[in-house]
């Protein structure tokens, strides 16, 4: 791929070559993007999906990375972050909001529209694009509760509006996951409620997260989907890993389903620690933990082989 070249072809668009992922993760580890790329518009992303798709050049849709890890060896190709797709609109009870707006401030504009139930994607840190990939939920709320449509730009080029009954939404999942597309907007559907009621829950919500989860290192979140039957913090708690310390990432004392970057973690820390206790649990009470973090990109060998065989 030749990257100059991509970078020259869309000078309207903010483009970084060889651009550290870590500075955008939540964990502060991974490996470079070939090349960032930060669309403003629906348009801008459309443009760059369509010159991948006719030059052979692999893409591939970040939120803010927040539940995500990306390896040591980075992303080859063309990274998006629709960081700069965030806005927000209030019209009756429905909210309208580009993929690349953060959840939180999504359910804070409900809030001070005096609409009711976003209120459990109060303390989610993640954008709403990447909230709607996976259903995120929190406090018995998930976003298929309150999901109308969103259009999302197909690996075809072309742009289909998506029914909450069309994205098939389940745990953390939706058919997004399995058709690669890009979500490009959402509207979520609300109920008419009183401000200081609404606004009462959240502060609840918000203490809640605020006491129990390590908010004061990186982290990428809750690491393992919830086993049927099962407590996930409860179930490394009591395998004897919470506080273990695998290079700079650690088990969080204060959460035991949270991996804290200590000091200084790389992202393979991250991805080998996360296999210990895959690996503990299996062997201890015969679970089978299954990542809700994305983990992507390449190792370092991989990319080093790579690069020596240009």
């Amino acid at each position: 791929m030749d990257k100059e070249k991509l970078v020259q072809q869309f000078p309207a668009i903010n483009l970084l070559i060889d651009e550290p992922l870590k500075y955008y993760t939540f964990t502060k580890t991974g490996g470079p993007a070939d090349v960032l790329a930060f669309p403003e518009t629906a348009e801008e992303a459309e443009e760059l999906v369509l010159y991948c798709r006719n030059h052979d050049i692999p893409w591939l849709v970040l939120g803010n990375a927040s539940n995500l890890i990306v390896r040591d060896g980075g992303i080859r190709g063309l990274v998006i972050m629709l960081l700069s797709m965030d806005q927000i609109n209030v019209t009756y009870n429905t909210v309208e909001v580009q993929a690349g707006a953060r959840l939180i401030d999504t359910s804070y504009a409900a809030l001070e529209a005096s609409l009711s139930g976003l209120e459990f994607a109060c303390g989610i840190p993640g954008s709403v694009g990447g909230a709607v990939f996976m259903n995120a939920g929190a406090y018995g709320g998930e976003i298929k509760d309150v999901f109308a449509s969103s259009d999302v730009l197909m690996p075809d080029g072309t742009v289909q509006t998506f029914s909450n009954q069309d994205m098939d939404f389940s745990y953390r999942n939706s058919i997004i996951q399995v058709r690669h597309g890009i979500i490009l907007n959402a509207r979520f559907s609300l109920q008419e409620g009183q401000h200081h009621f609404i606004k009462e829950r959240m502060d609840e919500l918000t203490y809640l997260r605020e006491s129990k989860q390590p908010l004061e290192y990186p982290s990428c979140g809750s690491v393992f989907k919830r086993p049927p039957g099962h407590f996930t913090g409860q179930l490394i708690q009591e395998a004897g890993l919470q506080g273990l310390q695998w290079g700079g990432a650690q088990v969080s004392n204060k959460h035991a389903g949270f991996i804290i970057n200590l000091d200084g973690a790389t992202a393979t820390d991250y991805v080998e620690l996360i296999g210990h206790i895959q690996e503990v649990i299996k062997e201890k009470f015969d679970v089978d933990l299954q990542t809700e973090v994305r983990i992507i990109g390449e190792e370092v060998n991989e990319t080093m082989v790579d690069k020596n065989q240009k």
